[in-house]
């Protein structure tokens, strides 16, 4: 059932994420070929081209090819973590402060396995600030997470 709930949330979270490439918008050989064209063909065709010839890596390390590695990365998609999957999970582990859905969620969020019982035990003592209302979203709720963990000491770390 681990394995089941950890798989079904890192699909769904993984299949949203899009972000900026590395090394920048104008990085590798792919991006001077199809320069000027949108869509998703170009587009492809310039991460293929990029990703098989390692010359976006290479641009990165060397500062070529239209690459640099001193800009931030962005991320523009939704959060990661899709809480709706485990929801019903979740809630019921949040009430507890332990369970499988808890822990996927720990997993997808990168906290670290010595802190996860702390991670639990902060969801649990803060329920009633993170499942408001018995209408909250997914969204809502990990917002809400993500608020009781900048508030504390030890959880802060992993919140950009």
């Amino acid at each position: 059932m681990k394995k089941l709930l950890v798989g079904a949330l890192l699909l769904g979270s993984t299949s949203l994420a899009m972000a900026e490439a590395p090394g920048g918008p104008d990085c590798g050989w792919g991006n001077m070929l199809f320069e000027g064209q949108s869509g998703l063909g170009p587009h492809f065709l310039a991460s293929w081209t990029n990703g098989t010839t390692g010359n976006a890596t290479f641009g990165m390390t060397s500062g070529t090819n239209g690459c640099s590695s001193n800009g931030t990365l962005t991320y523009g998609g939704k959060a990661l973590v899709d809480l709706s999957k485990v929801m019903d999970e979740f809630v019921a582990d949040a009430a507890q402060g332990e369970g499988e859905a808890m822990t996927a969620v720990a997993v997808s969020m990168g906290i670290a396995p010595e802190d996860r019982n702390h991670f639990a035990a902060a969801i649990n003592s803060n329920f009633d600030s993170i499942f408001v209302s018995a209408d909250s979203t997914a969204e809502d709720v990990y917002k809400n997470i993500l608020s009781v963990m900048k508030s504390d000491d030890r959880l802060s770390k992993y919140v950009a």
